[in-house]
């Protein structure tokens, strides 16, 4: 096992001497006095853990926040907890969440730190111990990015629940990551080489659930042509996603519970029962415990799912993985469009860190692409993010009638200005619903068939 290293930046000698009684066999503990030499420390021996005591800055902040910038471009990957007072300079704060930087605020004493380090160490040999009983890497779980102490921690817990043949949970707003979580699991897990399906419960008309996730036979309803294998068996030994799974009726959750406690479930229309060799993850916008109280869900299969129930974070409580996940977003954009972005002004990392995004790590990706897209001589700036981005406030992802005024090279068509148009209003839609398909198809007016089919067609679909 990799041994650990923690780095110390601090004068303080009543912290210094007991923290590292408190580490003796559990990590070596390196100490610096100056800015320059934790940089040279940091190079040298390449640390689990950076310390970095900033109560004593007396230049409000600026020193220890261009230490947080170059300790990230030296060492990207080893963690950095920021020591502070309770009041911290808000020019440190404001860069603290920037560079991803975990923040420990007045309670710093030996003892603390020292929990850190063991609840960190042990995460990792969690990881280690799960990928070497497995024979495999549990790796694929860490392209989940997140700087986020908590989101981690979850992480870690995954990586070992992905090794086992169990059903999982994960309960988190819409656009928070789930589907994208799913998938890691997926390739966390044995069965990576096999198939991964995504059954988007919610897109489906309830009479087509049973059909779609069993199967049918010919003949067993007005449409069945022929017969038809279901998720449950063309996933074969791989995973299967059933995403909103609250929108499930009673019939359906009995027979749900019963393929996952005995494999075996019957085609519609069929009396010859088969058995699923499938893991299942189960996911849901909405917390399962009130529908069990108001009798819209079981109770056994609540209590069945629960056992490995993870609750993915929405972005408004991880804001430390907002500028990281930006800037992967404008990178990726920047190509995929043609767009040279030479330089993002800090004016727009502010804006985005101000915002609640009630549509979460997808509503930022569409914010993001949108900025790109008006990138003008090179610079992303606050000028290029929407209105109600600038404000603050949730409100329409993009505003329609400036993207229609402002298409100099695009398609000038009717059927493409439409199509925009169209998209636009779907999105503002979304935004003001809290990016609930059920609630926009009933503002829109539509069947939530015809709003996912055109989410579908516009790219909205994202994977997170």
């Amino acid at each position: 096992m990799m041994s650990w290293t923690v780095l110390l930046l601090s004068t303080d000698a009543t912290l210094i001497a007991p923290l590292a009684d408190q580490l003796e066999g559990v990590a070596r503990l390196e100490t610096a006095a100056t800015a320059g030499a934790a940089l040279s420390q940091l190079a040298d021996v390449g640390p689990q853990l950076f310390f970095l005591d900033a109560r004593s800055a007396t230049d409000g902040g600026h020193g220890i926040v261009r230490l947080l910038e170059q300790s990230a471009a030296l060492l990207p990957a080893t963690e950095v907890v920021l020591l502070t007072d309770a009041a911290c300079p808000e020019p440190l704060e404001r860069r603290a969440m920037c560079e991803a930087a975990t923040q420990l605020r007045d309670n710093v004493t030996a003892e603390s730190l020292a929990d850190i380090v063991r609840r960190r160490k042990a995460a990792a040999v969690s990881v280690e111990s799960v990928t070497h009983s497995a024979g495999r890497s549990v790796n694929s779980l860490r392209q989940f990015e997140t700087n986020s102490p908590s989101l981690q921690r979850m992480l870690d817990d995954l990586s070992v629940a992905a090794a086992h043949d169990i059903t999982i949970l994960l309960i988190g707003e819409t656009g928070s990551g789930k589907t994208y979580l799913s998938r890691l699991i997926h390739e966390a897990s044995p069965r990576s080489a096999l198939p991964f399906l995504h059954v988007a419960c919610g897109a489906l008309p309830r009479e087509l659930i049973e059909s779609e996730l069993f199967g049918h036979v010919k003949g067993a309803f007005t449409s069945a042509h022929a017969d038809k294998d279901g998720k449950f068996l063309a996933a074969a030994g791989g995973t299967i996603l059933l995403d909103e799974i609250d929108v499930l009726g009673p019939e359906q959750q009995v027979k749900l519970l019963r393929v996952i406690e005995t494999r075996e479930f019957e085609p519609v229309g069929s009396n010859r029962t088969l058995r699923s060799q499938a893991r299942l993850v189960v996911a849901s916008n909405l917390e399962l415990q009130p529908l069990v109280e108001s009798g819209r869900f079981r109770p056994d299969l609540y209590y069945r799912l629960n056992m490995l129930k993870f609750e993915v974070p929405p972005l408004r409580r991880r804001r430390v993985d907002i500028v990281p996940l930006a800037k992967r977003f404008i990178a990726r954009f920047a190509m995929q469009h043609g767009i040279s972005v030479q330089r993002v002004d800090d004016t727009l990392y502010e804006a985005l860190l101000r915002y609640p995004w009630p549509g979460n790590v997808r509503e930022l990706e569409h914010v993001i692409q949108r900025s790109v897209i008006y990138c003008r001589n090179g610079q992303l700036s606050a000028e290029q993010l929407p209105a109600h981005v600038l404000a603050g406030e949730a409100g329409p992802v993009n505003d329609p009638s400036v993207r229609l005024g402002t298409m100099e090279d695009g398609d000038r068509s009717l059927e493409a200005q439409v199509a925009m148009t169209e998209k636009d209003l779907i999105l503002s839609a979304l935004s003001r619903n809290g990016y609930s398909r059920t609630h926009t198809a009933r503002e829109l007016g539509i069947s939530r068939v015809t709003l996912y089919n055109k989410m579908k067609r516009y790219a909205l679909l994202a994977s997170r």
